[in-house]
């Protein structure tokens, strides 16, 4: 019976979208139509760091390693292995010749002490991590994700 309610409530739940979806989609094809002004809902004003589109999908692909590697190392702490999640926070979050090379191509001051804090606090991850404090290594988890978020609120693409 709950299953079956189950069932019910998702058919309704993607239909009602459905049909928000269609509708949304017939009110952006009339504003178009009649060339009305379309704003974005929110306006994104983060600071662009101008890349060139070589060096933005760089940029790109380190942060989305960079992702992983956080993932890895969730992952790992939760099976209990916390050597090899401080090797995955050292090698591919940490500070590195490599890493370093390319938080100072980026021509904002900003960009470049944001990202050197964040490759810090993967150090210090890692060294917590080494510990196998399960407490003190999520909050050292938390002080890196927190160097994503605000280097993500401050900078766009």
């Amino acid at each position: 019976m709950i299953k079956r309610s189950l069932i019910m409530f998702f058919l309704m739940a993607v239909s009602t979208s459905a049909l928000s979806d269609e509708t949304q989609h017939e009110s952006m094809h009339h504003k178009m139509k009649h060339g009305m002004n379309m704003k974005p809902l929110v306006e994104d004003n983060r600071i662009s760091l101008n890349l060139s589109p070589k060096m933005k999908q760089h940029q790109l692909a380190n942060m989305r390693a960079h992702l992983d590697a956080v993932r890895q190392t969730i992952l790992l702490m939760a099976e209990n292995d916390f050597n090899s999640a401080s090797d995955v926070a050292s090698k591919q979050l940490g500070m590195n010749k490599r890493m370093m090379k390319m938080c100072h191509r980026i021509g904002n001051e900003t960009f470049k002490t944001m990202g050197m804090t964040f490759h810090e606090s993967g150090d210090e991850l890692a060294k917590t991590l080494k510990t196998g404090d399960l407490q003190a290594s999520l909050r050292a988890l938390n002080t890196t994700m927190t160097s994503c978020v605000g280097c993500h609120a401050t900078f766009r693409q």
